[in-house]
């Protein structure tokens, strides 16, 4: 038999949660000392249930290490060295003990694997299924703050990875589970697909992304990480650097089969990048002057567009020269034609 919150205890339950995580539990509140000449940077992100993931294909394991993603991305686009981690797990009453394990294990596990020092965690019940709140906070020395450059047109917007791949591999499970709830067992979808379902369920992010571009000397004017979309990504650009943006849809990188499977669901792949979300991939504008030492150290990353003159806006450029203005849900018409 499963054991259970109410039989463990509250206490008890986190004791075990952090048995073998290497980390040390019930260090509340987290702290760590800043050295004269760093800053400090914190991020925060939470998931619910029905909102963010859906448990009935989202293995909770995969779900715990892309939770930590979320909070993590938020720092290396600042360049800051994650430190410290704060996790409160809001648990409803159809979870067991053994699945919070399972979850935590893929939470402690990216913990790990991102470098931080330190790890808590709190749990509370929950009455609207699960729910998953995480802060961390991290440090970059002022020297790498104060070499950011100022902003300048014609500097390169670069990306991370393929664009879109997460919210198709998405449309891939949904379609999937409803052909599960009408009693089909053929999951030759899923097999077809799975780079494009494992963009969803499991995202990669490199641990070394900050000390990497602190090495080769290139400094970011700005940096982004992108969970809704390429489009949101562009719209707080331009807003907070004063420049317009322009993005070429045929420089924009996607992964292989997002053609084959937008034209099974009549979905376009250029609109699932610009505002699918969930991509999980960094953006960075990078002088032109460092063009070509980033474009050497960083062969990973796509550039896909530039900054412009203000009055441009925040534009995509369709192969045959067209500028469409981007537009993002949760910005206003009024904001997204600045």
């Amino acid at each position: 038999m499963a054991q259970t919150f109410s039989g463990l205890g509250r206490i008890e339950a986190i004791r075990q949660l952090f048995e073998g995580t290497g980390f040390r539990p019930f260090e509340e509140p987290l702290w760590f000392e800043a050295k004269p000449q760093e800053c400090i940077s914190t991020a925060a992100a939470l998931l619910l249930e029905g909102i963010d993931f859906d448990l009935v294909y989202f293995p909770l394991k995969h779900l715990g290490r892309k939770a930590v993603l979320r909070a993590t991305g938020e720092l290396y686009a600042v360049l800051a060295r994650p430190e410290t981690l704060s996790v409160q797990l809001g648990i409803s009453a159809k979870l067991d003990f053994p699945q919070v394990q399972e979850l935590w294990s893929g939470l402690a596990a990216a913990a790990r694997e991102h470098g931080y020092k330190h790890l808590s965690l709190d749990l509370q019940p929950s009455r609207n299924g699960l729910t998953i709140a995480l802060s961390a906070t991290g440090r970059h020395s002022a020297a790498v703050s104060a070499a950011r450059p100022m902003a300048q047109s014609k500097d390169l917007v670069c990306v991370s990875g393929a664009l879109g791949a997460a919210f198709l591999g998405l449309q891939v499970l949904e379609r999937e589970r409803l052909k599960f709830d009408q009693g089909s067992t053929d999951r030759k979808g899923l097999e077809q697909y799975k780079m494009l379902v494992g963009a969803y369920l499991r995202p990669e992010l490199t641990p070394q992304i900050p000390a990497l571009l602190e090495e080769s000397g290139v400094a970011p004017a700005f940096g982004y990480f992108m969970t809704r979309g390429l489009a949101d990504a562009l719209l707080r650009l331009s807003r907070d650097s004063g420049y317009g943006v322009k993005v070429y849809a045929d420089k924009i990188p996607f992964e292989g089969g997002s053609f084959t499977l937008g034209k099974e669901l009549d979905l376009d792949p250029v609109s699932a990048a610009m505002n699918g979300g969930e991509d999980y991939h960094l953006l960075y504008v990078v002088p032109m002057a460092q063009f070509e030492r980033f474009r050497k150290d960083f062969q990973t990353f796509d550039i896909i567009g530039h900054l412009a003159r203000p009055e441009v806006g925040a534009v995509l450029v369709s192969p045959d020269g067209l500028e469409h203005p981007v537009s993002a849900q949760g910005w206003s018409a009024q904001t997204d034609g600045e």
